[in-house]
């Protein structure tokens, strides 16, 4: 079998399971493979090379990209399917029977230079659509995750992470702004500054703040958003830079409990007071802004009375998103050894409540807006052929509204009407609001 196929004839699909991190990663790799001469396809077109950056956070992740092989693999036996991330990382020996290569994180970034040497086949049969074309990926153009910083050496007892993401780093801040640039250049209008633990940023003496501040200074992108930040990350010289409105008003502060107690069993590191104060100040110095969380239920030896305070706790925060997930087991954790385990029902109950209360704290943001207007970045139509748009305000409200012309890729002012669908319906307004 020739080693040297044709990369122009060489099909690459990418599809991406898990965080921001995960996102940014493939982001580049299909980068690099496009820039090498390979003809990157969607993940639901048949390709002749797979690539499945795997997540591994909880046990649904791991079904969900063992899930992701297989449908590969069935979509084109004759493909070379191949697991990167977390889980291939954490387990390789689980995918190895389904995955025809298995490539650890240390591994990950010389993915390219891996492919290159491995023997292809490929066969431009059946290829794409019924009528033998296809759609190049290109992601859509609007919005693009952007890796500052990978690793984490501080473990909450229940997290897998630092296992498979072993060591702190940090991107420096030239390659940073490089990189917001060619963005900027290829179409984005937003940016999202992702890592594993992006308030731990550290480039020669300098930290989040001063990325920021070069990448206000140094590039045109229009929008720049932040991924997830602990609360002790967050300082008043850091929000103020939030003068600039290209800033997105919109902070996910994981919280994971609202009990001081089981935030202590979880190592979280700080108080619910504490976090309960950087909230205020968040809220203080920034109007309008959405402070969106992670909450977990049913950690070993939580209490029905630990699990209210938690619940109390949230409603009286008034987060404009709660992600809600229960306990799950990792291999290698504190948490998965700890007596007190709780019974799957109780945790399916417990996640059930704490959703409920997640659907009502949203609502509440969203209609606080009601009338007003607001910047809007809208992706693309969320019914085909309909003419109904859809996008995310700078503070994350999901918007909805209907026009005669595309509206992809474009930030425009829109007044929000009401609750519609999951987010809100707005009309394109000329009119800039109070921001």
């Amino acid at each position: 079998m020739d080693t040297t196929a044709n990369k122009k004839e060489t099909r690459v699909a990418f599809f991406t399971l898990g965080c921001k991190l995960n996102q940014a990663e493939t982001e580049s790799l299909i980068g690099q493979f496009k820039e090498d001469g390979y003809q990157v396809v969607l993940p639901t077109e048949k390709a002749d090379i797979y690539i499945i950056n795997t997540c591994t956070i909880t046990h649904v992740a791991d079904s969900k990209s063992r899930r992701a092989l297989r449908a590969a693999k069935r979509r084109n036996p004759c493909a070379i399917v191949i697991a990167i991330g977390c889980y291939a990382h954490s387990a390789p020996h689980e995918l190895a029977s389904i995955a025809d290569l298995v490539v650890n994180n240390v591994d990950k970034s010389r993915l390219l230079e891996i492919v290159k040497r491995l023997p292809l086949l490929t066969d431009s049969s059946g290829a794409g659509t019924e009528n033998g074309k296809h759609d190049e990926y290109d992601g859509f153009r609007i919005r693009s995750m952007v890796k500052i910083q990978g690793g984490c050496n501080t473990p909450c007892t229940y997290c897998i992470v630092p296992s498979v993401r072993t060591y702190e780093h940090s991107v420096p801040i030239p390659r940073v702004i490089k990189e917001v640039r060619k963005k900027v250049t290829l179409g984005y209008k937003e940016v999202v500054l992702t890592g594993t633990k992006i308030g731990c940023y550290e480039d020669s003496g300098n930290g989040l703040e001063k990325l920021i501040r070069c990448i206000l200074d140094d590039t045109k992108i229009p929008r720049i958003r932040l991924s997830s930040l602990q609360a002790k990350e967050i300082s008043p010289e850091l929000l103020a830079l939030w003068q600039d409105k290209r800033l997105c008003r919109h902070f996910h502060l994981a919280l994971q409990s609202g009990s001081s107690l089981v935030l202590h069993k979880m190592r979280r590191r700080y108080s619910v007071d504490t976090y309960q104060e950087i909230v205020r100040l968040i809220k203080n110095n920034i109007a309008d802004v959405s402070i969106t969380t992670d909450i977990m239920v049913g950690f070993p030896g939580e209490s029905d009375k630990e699990f209210e305070e938690s619940y109390h706790y949230c409603k009286q925060l008034g987060f404009a998103a709660i992600h809600v997930f229960p306990f799950s087991k990792r291999k290698e954790t504190e948490a998965a050894d700890m007596s007190g385990q709780i019974d799957d029902k109780i945790k399916k109950e417990r996640a059930h409540k704490m959703l409920e209360l997640a659907s009502c704290c949203r609502y509440s943001f969203y209609t606080k807006f009601s009338g007003r207007v607001l910047s809007v970045l809208w992706e693309k139509e969320s019914i085909s052929g309909e003419g109904i748009y859809s996008g995310l305000t700078d503070n994350y409200i999901r918007v909805f509204t209907r026009s005669r012309g595309s509206l992809t890729n474009r930030i425009t002012w829109a007044q929000l009407k009401g609750v519609y669908r999951n987010g809100m319906w707005a009309e394109v307004t000329e009119n800039e609001g109070s921001h």
